[in-house]
């Protein structure tokens, strides 16, 4: 049986991202870009889960001569790294080209973060849904405490099992647990 379509397709202007949102800019201050970048890969594996959505996270080559490459982290997540001379922003902006022309369009939301309003405003122009960094923050914040909303309520109620279970069933279990 075929994997069932993400309901959405998410571009992440990773490295815009990083720059953005406060923790990540202490966590690149104080303990390196790596860091702040792999705290960001974490965020959007967990929402992007949650959500359902197949994520892009497009990083620039920062400097490094190598070329592009791709790496699935998760089922809904795979890290791009652009080739050496390209942006993440012409990364997203070509992927979004693309997707014009593709049957996915017809069934799939296709979203841009970035808080680089031109460059928003461009995938726009392609057809694309637009996220501002702040936007994507706040998304991720809501589905974390959703996540934890309803495993605390799960917890809750596997802890009541043995209250729910009629006296003489409990009697039966007693007397099991005390070996008799």
């Amino acid at each position: 049986m075929a994997a069932k379509p993400a309901q959405a397709i998410l571009l992440v202007d990773a490295y815009n991202i990083v720059g953005a949102w406060a923790e990540l800019i202490v966590l690149k201050e104080e303990k390196g870009l790596d860091t702040a970048r792999e705290a960001l890969i974490g965020s959007l594996a967990n929402y992007s889960a949650y959500m359902e959505y197949e994520t892009w996270a497009v990083f620039d080559a920062y400097e490094r001569r190598s070329p592009a490459s791709q790496e699935k982290i998760t089922a809904h997540l795979s890290v791009h790294y652009t080739g050496f001379g390209q942006t993440a922003d012409s990364y997203i902006e070509r992927a979004c080209s693309k997707f014009r022309n593709d049957a996915r369009k017809f069934t799939q939301r296709l979203i841009v973060a970035t808080s680089d309003n031109v460059h928003r405003q461009t995938v726009i122009g392609y057809g694309a849904e637009g996220m501002s960094a702040l936007q994507l923050q706040n998304e991720v914040i809501s589905a974390t405490r959703q996540v934890k909303r309803r495993q605390k309520n799960k917890k809750k109620r596997s802890g009541r099992v043995f209250a729910t279970l009629t006296p003489d069933v409990q009697a039966r279990l007693a007397q099991m647990r005390l070996g008799q």
